[in-house]
């Protein structure tokens, strides 16, 4: 996932547990409980190496008291929080605070506000970081907003931070709603959704068997598209009158009694007539400047099947143009958040082998999702519009709870994006406990043993480094590319290599794998005991990447993987003298490298990436909102050439500081084609017990390149080789050492 703005505060997400929710807004700390404290605050939102937090009654702005945060030695950031568990009436929330600040470096001080939605997820969140209070400063004011809807929102939290070293003094914190103080606010009660109340097929569909003709899948696929569309479309359902799963199980019964595309339409007709009249909208019409729109909505063969009667056709239409849809009871998200989250969707997880109406339920979900808040549904490599109706015998004739788990990977593989990642307890036991011990990765499409071994386990007799692996339990390896690229969900056919040794290659169902190798030129046999995949990870040398080193006097190098921003004034000291500084992206931060890190490259502030947002009022619609700057005007950069390697091991938030380190000055990107899969992530839940997510983000470079799926962009390509790694030597790093020491 990508961090914007929030990577030093994942854990304000949990934070809000720890604090009791209070009547009364105690922001300027006056008010003490019986242990001495702030009344309502919780004074350590990092349990682990806290910061030292306390109540200071020296400096302070106003009253008695101010709040101080200092670093510890070992912890990386430190801060306060106040939680509020109530609903309230209003549209944007405003915190404003005051801070003063000693010797902050490596970081910096700021306040934050968080909204939680009902299901506990995080709905909204802002910080001041983008404000950048470092160094020694008197007391400054600071303000943040967040959009607010009470039928959404069940709680605010807001509180201040430290990240890195030095103090902060915290006092004067105020929280308005619709600028009135949070304590006027006016209490709104939790909506009664009538969608909850019907509960009657909550747990079966009522479906057991759907006979297939060519006749019925194509009404089948009707209905999905139909069900999808009225779903997000139509306000009666977006107001959380109907349970939407169980109006499908009702009219599913009647449309596969229809033998005639005039009995189709007016079932259809029918039902949504059930659902009411939406009442006219003057300016639903209104739509964005063709420059700002990325992603048109696709309604399939909605409006283009030939079986719709022309009035139930209208009424679509209709539907279409005046739905005038602010929040949705089965999407997160007010209606200017980015990214979205789905609610209220029944996992039916009871039921590892659902019954047919379950497993159809399951594609027109999953379909309707992508089709509607997928930013990167057009880059699909089939048209997404014909996922549907290809997929219908696939789910329906799953006669056990494996060929339909297999279904639906193959039907989540279909979007490729590298972020669909799968969790299921049926995959889970159809791939296998065992996994063979030791690491490979693909040089083309040559399989090679990559991993350094201990020296006391007995692989190390059968297979070496730079090992040619050829075939797997009798099965080539060519062939089980071919056998598992259409169910390797992959944004590109790198990153689909990478994850498929792991996933597939190097696990079974059984412990004794026969491997056919080819090692100096000669082919050989081995059995290979694998292990269970729980005691794997303690065959492997632990392999090291320091955080940051001088390669040698003229060259440092800083990997990503270990980097933290506590360490940033080090390296510029270590390095102020270098000719050029290799960044390896070939790894997940550990920290945030996009603001304070890459601002070290760069002599200004500029844009590196630009954010699609998803329409709740027009879904399929995805606009350019929001754009990403790093940087600060300043002479104090570093002058050098910088180098990034990148590979298919660079994915989400590697990609996006690459993104970020390009729009510096001297910036080369080199290696191979990393994962091509950047943007914040989103669940979806799926009859069967099956979770999956999606890239709910989409990112662009500046001139609107899409890096997903392609990766990000290279000025030269440097790929290992097998003598590469039968030596250890790092080809791509070499390569980066020539290009830094190149007089040019």
């Amino acid at each position: 996932m990508i961090r914007i703005k929030r990577s030093l505060f994942s854990i304000l997400l949990l934070c809000s547990a720890l604090t009791q929710a209070q009547n009364k807004f105690n922001g300027n700390f006056e008010v003490l409980d019986n242990t001495g404290n702030p009344e309502g605050w919780n004074l350590r939102i990092k349990t682990q190496s806290p910061y030292i937090v306390k109540l200071d009654s020296t400096i302070k702005l106003q009253g008695k008291y101010a709040i101080s945060i200092t670093d510890s030695a070992g912890a990386d950031y430190g801060g306060i929080n106040f939680k509020i568990n109530k609903r309230f009436k209003g549209k944007q929330l405003m915190l404003v605070g005051n801070l003063k600040t000693k010797n902050v470096t490596g970081g910096f001080a700021g306040i934050w506000m968080r909204t939680d939605g009902i299901n506990g997820k995080s709905v909204g969140y802002e910080n001041s970081e983008n404000q950048a209070l470092t160094g020694t400063n008197d007391w400054k004011e600071f303000m943040i907003q967040l959009p607010y809807d009470g039928r959404e929102i069940v709680a605010i939290n807001v509180g201040a931070v430290l990240a890195g070293k030095g103090t902060v003094w915290v006092d004067s914190l105020r929280l308005y709603l619709d600028e009135k103080p949070i304590d006027e606010a006016r209490e709104q009660q939790a909506n009664i959704y009538q969608a909850l109340k019907d509960t009657l097929l909550n747990q079966n569909s009522g479906v057991d068997t759907i006979p297939l003709t060519p006749s019925t899948q194509k009404n089948l696929s009707l209905l999905g598209e139909l069900w999808g569309f009225l779903k997000y479309h139509h306000p009666a359902i977006a107001n959380g009158d109907y349970n939407w799963d169980a109006e499908l199980f009702r009219v599913l019964p009647e449309v596969l009694s229809c033998r005639t595309d005039i009995q189709v339409s007016q079932v259809m007709e029918k039902w949504v007539d059930k659902l009411g009249k939406v009442p006219p909208c003057a300016d639903c019409k209104t739509q964005p400047s063709l420059a700002n729109i990325a992603v048109r909505p696709d309604y399939g063969s909605l409006f283009k099947n030939k079986i719709f009667s022309k009035t139930l056709s209208a009424k679509l239409d209709y539907i279409l143009k005046n739905a005038n849809i602010t929040t949705n009871y089965y999407v997160g998200g007010l209606i200017n958040i980015k990214n979205s989250s789905f609610l209220h969707e029944n996992k039916y997880a009871d039921k590892k082998y659902p019954d047919a109406g379950l497993r159809l339920l399951a594609l027109y979900r999953y379909w309707s999702m992508i089709q509607y808040f997928c930013p990167n549904r057009e880059l699909t490599t089939e048209k997404w519009s014909i996922i549907l109706p290809a997929f219908i015998p696939q789910v329906i004739k799953a006669d056990n709870e494996h060929t339909y788990v297999k279904a639906m990977v193959k039907l989540i593989a279909s979007i490729h994006d590298s972020h669909a990642f799968i969790e299921s307890e049926v995959r889970e036991q159809d791939l296998g406990r065992y996994r063979l011990p030791f690491d490979a990765g693909f040089v083309g499409d040559q399989l090679i043993v990559t991993s350094s071994l201990k020296e006391t386990f007995d692989v190390t007799k059968n297979l070496t480094r730079g090992d040619i692996i050829t075939a797997i339990n009798g099965e080539k390896v060519q062939s089980l590319i071919n056998k598992y690229l259409p169910i390797t969900p992959a944004s590109n056919h790198g990153t689909a290599l990478r994850d498929m040794t792991s996933v597939y290659l190097r696990r079974g169902i059984d412990s004794t794998f026969n491997l056919q190798i080819i090692r100096k030129n000669v082919p050989m046999t081995v059995v290979q005991q694998g292990l269970e995949i729980s005691k794997v990870n303690d065959v492997y040398l632990q392999s090291h990447k320091p955080a940051y080193q001088l390669i040698n006097t003229g060259i440092g190098y800083v990997y990503c993987g270990a980097y933290k921003n506590t360490m940033l004034d080090s390296i510029k000291t270590k390095f102020k003298d270098t000719k050029g500084i290799i960044v390896d992206m070939r790894g997940y931060p550990v920290d945030e490298m996009e603001r304070t890190f890459v601002a070290y490259f760069k002599p200004d502030s500029s844009i590196f990436a630009k954010f699609t947002g998803r329409s709740i009022s027009n879904p399929g619609m995805f606009t350019y909102e929001e754009s990403a700057k790093t940087g600060i005007k300043t002479t104090d950069y570093y002058k050098g050439k910088v180098v990034v390697l990148v590979n298919e091991n660079s994915q989400s938030n590697s990609e996006f500081v690459t993104m970020a380190l390009q729009s510096a000055p001297n910036t080369t990107v080199i290696g191979s084609s990393s994962a091509g899969a950047d943007g914040n992530v989103t669940p979806i839940s799926l009859p069967g017990a099956i979770t999956t997510w999606y890239s709910g983000l989409g990112v662009y470079y500046p001139d609107g390149t899409n890096a997903q799926r392609v990766g990000v962009k290279i000025n030269k390509v440097v790929r290992p080789t097998i003598d590469g790694i039968l030596t250890g030597k790092d080809e791509v790093l070499e390569e980066a050492k020539k290009l830094i020491l190149i007089n040019k």
